[in-house]
């Protein structure tokens, strides 16, 4: 699942129209529409928002806004995925000194 898609769930299964959320992200909605097609990426403060109006675990989202940065980083590299097992095995590496 994307964050996009993350969102879009939770404003739909909240009964919340794009209009009501975008207002209260004080963003416009076509913006909204644009993150909830992944075309489009909030600024981080705005998951704090988001985890208290749908009562969601911060760190959930942050991890899916994080994957859709990494994701956009990479998606068009022949080596991408490579990349990404090398970077894997680097945050490891640092975790473990």
């Amino acid at each position: 699942m994307t964050i996009g898609q993350k969102i879009r769930q939770l404003r739909e299964e909240s009964g919340m129209k794009q209009r009501e959320l975008a207002a209260k992200l004080n963003i416009g909605e076509g913006f909204l529409s644009k993150v909830e097609n992944d075309q489009k990426l909030l600024k981080r403060e705005d998951l704090k928002k988001l985890s208290g109006l749908f009562n969601v675990e911060h760190s959930e989202l942050e991890t899916l806004w994080l994957a859709n940065k990494v994701y956009d980083l990479i998606k068009d590299e022949n080596l991408g995925l490579d990349a990404l097992k090398a970077a894997e095995e680097q945050v490891k590496y640092s975790r473990d000194k």
